[in-house]
């Protein structure tokens, strides 16, 4: 099934109802509808391989990934926030495409138009849309907190199964509204108009976070949903102070997308008391969620004395019902609960592909996330950084997140990346970049007494540096590169 079915069935049910809000533009499913025809009829008038989209959220995005569901090319998002060298780089490997931007871009073999003229009266697109599954619906270029870029492929059916799976047709009230934070080049971005045009929720854009915009427009459109990175709920907490925000309307606030400190998340669900809180955790690559941690699990856990059920408010939960995960050591070979090792997913929304790369999924549908972590007796995913970030010292594998843990438990630490920093004699030893709260007084060896006695003296951190604020992208994900070479100097 073509994703443009998902809005000719919005369109047909409920046309007058509206999809989008920005600024003070309202655009219901029928005017939707007949947008992403029109980007269609572009696409296809420019004879395009693919349709990009270099800008903020607007109401063109939407109408660029539907209309290039229907004319049968990728949508290719780009991130607005890189380096022009950067931006030039991507465009170079989308040759023949149709670019959406206000950017002043040039690109041997690529057409550019505005948002503005991308939307404007024109042909309309009279077919259906391709009936192939299996053709590619996004091409997604990853953060590359690593290293360069990898275009991940969405494919149609991989979406559709997420949306089926998960959203109910016409789910929401015709008074339901989410507030849409996050860039359209993140997964979380095509997910959130997906599940939203699908559930006939109507979307609010909100294309620069601000933490005050934020409230303002959750309070003037009557917001019930909203999905958060962590960085930009621990600005809204930062914002709001001890002071709760007067937000009737707000019934349901995800997060997602980077690591959540747990001080941030008992925080929030104190300011926002009459709030249900979801973690959701998913890759590019799975077309999104694949595990979350619901506001019943929410509840529970702050108000839990057992410090086992308490833990649980540091999980990303457990899996959804249409994907399975297990737990595999570095032979690749499953493990019991309770054992740390490499996580992995299955199930019919996983792509787990690249261009030029191919599938990375084995012969039995396993896609190695690259992420680790393990998993408790009730099925509680905890992860614990990225495979590619364990520290190698002597030829002990040692991860990060098991000591920013330690770390984090310090009253007056308030962020902290631990990173691999050269040493002569182990090859890799332990440094931490700690952020610390406003107006404390810590000293590096109280850290390391702390460590020491809470881990084996090998996850001592040899080297620790006070800094302002850790590098993070505008996804929430940490710069550990950044880290490292900073450290590293």
């Amino acid at each position: 099934m073509n994703l443009f079915t998902l809005l000719e069935m919005a369109a047909d049910a409920m046309g007058d109802r509206i999809a989008i809000s920005h600024g003070d533009t309202d655009i219901d499913y029928a005017g939707l509808l007949a947008a992403s025809r029109r980007v269609a009829a572009r696409v296809r008038a420019t004879a395009a391989t693919r349709l990009a989209y270099l800008a903020v959220n607007g109401p063109a995005a939407p109408a660029a990934l539907f209309g290039a569901a229907l004319a049968g090319v990728p949508y290719v998002p780009i991130n607005y926030r890189l380096a022009h060298d950067e931006i030039a780089a991507l465009l170079a490997r989308i040759p023949g495409a149709l670019l959406v931007t206000d950017a002043a871009v040039t690109a041997a073999g690529i057409t550019c138009l505005t948002p503005a003229e991308l939307l404007a009266d024109g042909l309309s697109w009279p077919g259906e849309a391709p009936d192939d599954d299996r053709g590619i619906a996004v091409e997604l270029f990853t953060s590359g907190t690593t290293g360069a870029p990898k275009a991940a492929i969405l494919r149609h059916d991989n979406l559709m199964a997420y949306i089926l799976g998960t959203v109910e047709f016409m789910g929401a009230d015709e008074a339901d509204a989410t507030i849409v934070t996050v860039p359209p080049y993140h997964v979380a971005g095509i997910s959130a108009v997906l599940s939203s045009v699908y559930a006939g929720r109507r979307m609010v854009q909100l294309p620069a976070f601000d933490p005050g915009e934020w409230l303002a427009l959750v309070r003037r459109h009557g917001v019930s949903n909203a999905f958060l990175v962590p960085t930009m709920l621990q600005r809204i907490t930062e914002h709001l102070g001890t002071t709760p925000p007067v937000v009737p309307s707000l019934r349901a606030l995800a997060y997602g997308g980077g690591r959540m400190p747990l001080a941030v998340a008992e925080r929030a669900m104190d300011l926002f008391p009459g709030v249900d809180f979801t973690n959701a955790y998913g890759l590019t690559e799975t077309s999104s969620t694949i595990a979350l941690l619901g506001p019943d699990d929410h509840r529970t856990a702050r108000a839990a004395a057992d410090p086992a059920v308490r833990a649980r408010l540091g999980s990303v939960g457990r899996a959804l019902p249409t994907v399975e995960i297990e737990i595999r050591d570095d032979a690749g070979l499953p493990v019991g609960s309770g054992i740390a090792g490499l996580v992995f997913v299955r199930g019919d929304q996983v792509a787990g592909e690249y261009q030029g790369l191919g599938s990375l999924l084995d012969a039995d549908g396993w896609f190695p996330t690259r992420d680790l972590g393990w998993i408790d007796s009730d099925g509680y995913l905890y992860l614990d950084g990225r495979a590619d970030d364990v520290i190698v010292r002597g030829g002990e594998n040692i991860s990060p997140g098991e000591i920013e843990a330690v770390l984090l438990a310090h009253a007056h630490v308030r962020d902290v990346a631990v990173v691999a920093v050269p040493d002569q004699q182990w090859g890799e030893s332990v440094g931490a970049a700690v952020v610390l709260a406003a107006g404390a007084a810590v000293t590096a060896a109280e850290l390391q007494a702390l460590v020491r006695g809470k881990l084996r003296s090998s996850r001592v951190p040899a080297l620790i540096r006070f800094v302002e604020v850790l590098p993070y992208n505008e996804t929430g994900k940490l710069l550990r590169r950044v880290v490292r070479g900073d450290l590293s100097r």
